[in-house]
C-alpha cells in the first residue's frame, strides 16, 4: 500500500542551523524501509503557532496520509508539540499513544515523561514521536504494523473492513 508520509522535525537548534537534524532523516529512512513514500520534510522551531499552522496546512491539503513529528514532546518549557497537535486533531488515537508508551517503558523509565499525542485530522494521521533518532525509530516501529490499516480506514477503502469479518463456517 502506498503510504505517503510527511516528517516535521521540531527543534529550535536545528531550525537555527546550530545542530544537524538527525531524527528527520532517521524517520525518512525507516519509512522507506516500510515501503512508505516520504513526500515532505521540514524543520520548525518549538513555536506553538507555527507548529499548529503547519500541521493543519499539511493535513488539510491532503499532502500525506501520515504526519510524523519528532521532538518537542518532553517537559522543557519550549516543548509544545503535543499542544499544537491537540489543537488541530479532530479525533485522538489513544491506542497508538498507549502502545508507544508501553513499549518505551520497556526501554527506559524516562518514557513516562513523554507527552506524545496521536490523532486524526480529516484523512491524515498525525503522530508525535520523541526527538531522539533512536527513540523516534523505536516508537515508529511499534505503530508501523497498524499504519497501513489506519490509512485504509482514513481513505474509506471498502476493503479496510475485510480483515475484521469472520470467515464463513463450512
Amino acid at each position: 500500500m502506498d503510504v505517503r508520509v510527511a516528517i516535521l522535525t521540531v527543534s529550535d537548534r536545528s531550525a537555527r542551523g546550530e545542530r544537524e537534524d538527525a531524527s528527520g532523516p532517521a524517520l525518512a529512512a525507516a519509512a522507506a524501509a516500510y515501503g512508505w513514500r516520504v513526500v515532505r520534510q521540514a524543520i520548525l522551531p518549538d513555536d506553538y503557532d507555527r507548529l499548529r499552522l503547519t500541521l493543519a496546512e499539511w493535513a488539510d491539503a491532503g499532502l500525506a496520509d501520515l504526519i510524523l513529528t519528532t521532538g518537542g514532546t518532553g517537559f522543557a518549557p519550549r516543548d509544545q508539540t503535543p499542544e499544537a497537535t491537540r489543537a488541530v486533531v479532530e479525533k485522538l488515537a489513544p491506542g497508538l499513544m498507549q502502545a508507544m508508551m508501553q513499549a518505551s517503558l520497556q526501554v527506559t523509565p524516562h518514557a513516562m515523561l513523554s507527552r506524545a499525542v496521536a490523532g486524526v485530522r480529516r484523512r491524515t494521521l498525525i503522530v508525535n514521536l520523541p526527538g531522539s533518532p533512536r527513540a523516534a525509530r523505536e516508537n515508529l516501529a511499534v505503530i508501523a504494523p497498524a499504519v497501513p490499516h489506519a490509512v485504509q480506514l482514513l481513505r474509506n477503502d471498502p476493503d479496510a473492513e475485510a480483515g475484521h469479518r469472520r470467515a464463513a463456517e463450512g
